[in-house]
C-alpha cells in the first residue's frame, strides 16, 4: 500500500513533464502565482516564500489530544506552540528563525525556489529546496547516559527536503516532498532497540479552494526508514480549513501529531489519538 501511494503521487507530477506542447513561443513566460496560500501547508513546507525584503510571522499552536468534555476535547490540556519569523532575501531565497515550547527547540531554516511553474506550462512544476537546523536546549541528561561525555553538538538535528509542487487549476494544488533528516542523538533503549539517527521520509499534501478565500488542506507524512522498535512510528495525518487574505492566513485542523518541527513529527510520532491545532501567518 505504501509503495502504491508513493507511485501514484509521483505520477501526478511526472506525467505533465512528458505532456508539454513542443511548439512553445520564444517569449518569456510568467511564473504561476499562489500555488499555495501560505509558506506551510499545515506543518509541511510549501514552495511559497516571503517576497523580497518582506517578513512573515508564523504562530503554530497544538492543543492536547482530544479526550473528553472534561478538558474541552484537548483545549484545557497541555499545549505546544511555535513562533517563527521569516525574511525574504530575494523572491526565491528566504531564511527563518523559530522557537518551540516542547523540548525547548530553537531552529534556523531556509528555502530556495529552484524552479517555478509557468503559465504557458513550459515549466510544468515548481521545485524548492528546504532545510533546517534545530537545537534542543533541554538539560544535558536528556542526550546521553551518565557514562557518556556530553557535547553541545548532541543537541542538533538536521533536515533537507526537496518540494515538488504543481498548481493544476485555480482551485487545486498539490505537492510531494522526499526528505532526509539526521539526529545527532536519538533514544536508544539498548544495543538492539531504539530510533535511528538517519531517516528518510516522504510527504504529500494538497489544497483545494472551495469558495472565496476558503480552502481545504490535507497532509500526509510517511517515515520510510524502519526503526529498531517493536511498534513503528505512525504516519502523520492532518486535514484542515484555511481562510486567507492578502496579508493574513488562518488554518484550523485536526492532526495525529503535535511536535510541529518536521523531523520530530516524522520520526517520533507514537500518538494514537488526534488533536486540534491552528496556524496563523501574518505577512508584512
Amino acid at each position: 500500500m505504501k509503495k502504491f501511494f508513493i507511485a501514484l503521487t509521483l505520477s501526478l507530477f511526472i506525467t505533465p513533464l512528458f505532456a508539454q506542447a513542443t511548439d512553445q513561443a520564444g517569449g518569456k513566460s510568467n511564473p504561476v502565482q499562489n500555488t499555495f496560500g501560505t509558506t506551510t501547508l499545515i506543518d509541511m513546507a510549501t514552495t511559497e516564500s516571503p517576497f523580497k525584503h518582506s517578513l512573515e510571522l508564523q504562530i503554530q499552536h497544538r492543543f492536547s489530544v482530544i479526550d473528553n468534555i472534561h478538558d474541552l476535547y484537548g483545549i484545557y490540556g497541555s499545549a505546544n506552540t511555535r513562533i517563527s519569523l521569516h525574511y525574504g532575501i530575494t523572491d526565491r531565497l528566504s531564511i527563518g528563525v523559530g522557537t518551540t515550547k516542547d523540548y525547548k527547540l530553537q531552529d534556523i531554516s531556509w528555502k530556495y525556489k529552484i524552479l517555478q511553474q509557468t503559465e504557458d506550462n513550459s515549466m510544468p512544476v515548481s521545485l524548492a529546496y528546504y532545510g533546517n537546523i534545530v537545537a534542543d536546549l533541554r538539560t544535558e541528561d536528556n542526550f546521553a547516559p551518565p557514562t557518556s561525555k556530553f557535547k553541545q553538538i548532541h543537541r542538533l538535528s538536521f533536515l533537507t527536503q526537496l518540494i515538488l509542487a504543481r498548481k493544476f487549476s485555480e482551485k487545486i494544488s498539490a505537492e510531494i516532498a522526499p526528505s532526509l533528516s539526521y539526529f545527532n542523538t536519538v533514544t536508544r533503549y539498548d544495543d538492539t532497540h531504539g530510533y535511528k539517527n538517519l531517516n528518510l521520509g516522504i510527504s504529500a499534501g494538497a489544497r483545494a479552494n472551495l469558495f472565496g478565500n476558503n480552502s481545504l488542506v490535507l497532509e500526509y507524512d510517511q517515515l520510510l526508514t524502519k526503526q529498531d522498535l517493536a511498534t513503528q512510528p505512525k504516519p502523520n495525518l492532518a486535514a484542515g480549513w484555511e481562510i486567507g487574505t492578502g496579508t493574513h492566513s488562518f488554518q484550523i485542523f485536526v492532526a495525529n501529531y503535535n511536535q510541529i518541527i518536521y523531523q520530530r513529527n516524522l520520526v517520533y510520532n507514537d500518538n494514537g489519538k488526534y488533536l486540534i491545532g491552528f496556524n496563523i501567518h501574518v505577512r508584512f
